[in-house]
């Protein structure tokens, strides 16, 4: 007995529901080859920060990631600055073997993914709000970061 896997507007809308409201980054609902992935708006903000398990490894960090000491808040910057959207650990590359998804002196647009935060185990592609050219990485590869924590500065 075989039934036809069928996506209509109302599950479309149920699952977007599920999505704003419990404030997800994403949902994906499979049915064996069939899928539908509904991505939020929204990123949860300032979940809270999970221990990591005792003999977890942690992904090496990147080899050309700048070293820089987190500024202090009363710092003001010059430019458009870019704050993580979520408490989390900063990753400026997909893995630890794929180059840095930008560093400084980069070009980039509205849209590009410039870092990406992991929070519970997840892993956000944050994307630039603005164009421009990354001045500055405030933050160094596998650093925790606060909500709201300055990340980069983009001219």
């Amino acid at each position: 007995m075989s039934e036809i896997y069928k996506i209509d507007i109302e599950t479309i809308e149920k699952l977007a529901g599920i999505v704003s409201s419990n404030e997800l980054s994403e949902i994906t609902v499979r049915d064996g080859d069939k899928s539908i992935t509904i991505k939020g708006k929204k990123i949860p903000s300032a979940p809270p920060v999970m221990p990591m398990p005792v003999g977890m490894s942690v992904p090496a960090p990147v080899v050309n990631a700048p070293e820089v000491p987190v500024k202090a808040e009363t710092e003001t910057f010059s430019g458009n600055v870019v704050k993580s959207p979520i408490v989390g650990t900063f990753y400026a590359a997909p893995s630890p073997e794929k180059p840095a998804f930008v560093k400084v002196g980069d070009t980039v647009k509205k849209g590009d993914v410039i870092m990406i935060i992991e929070s519970m185990k997840l892993m956000n592609e944050i994307q630039s709000d603005y164009d421009g050219v990354v001045d500055k990485i405030l933050v160094s590869d596998g650093q925790a970061v606060e909500y709201d924590q300055p990340i980069m500065i983009i001219k």
